[in-house]
């Protein structure tokens, strides 16, 4: 869908965008975008690295069994 989105359309869009909002807000808007965008990938970040893998879960069930 967006493969044949050409430069005219891309410069009406943006036409758009700038009467919608007008030139004084479009910076906070991109800046409020660029922040949730890096709280995001923050917090998806975080959630990878808590997630436990398959081999680690693995290994802690091995050595819980030893335990045993």
């Amino acid at each position: 869908m967006l493969r044949n989105i050409g430069l005219s359309q891309i410069l009406l869009l943006l036409l758009l965008f700038i009467l919608v909002f007008g030139s004084k807000k479009i910076p906070d808007i991109a800046e409020s975008i660029g922040k949730a965008l890096k709280k995001f990938k923050k917090a998806s970040q975080d959630a990878e690295e808590d997630t436990v893998t398959k081999e680690e879960s693995e290994k802690i069930d091995k050595q819980d069994d030893e335990l045993k």
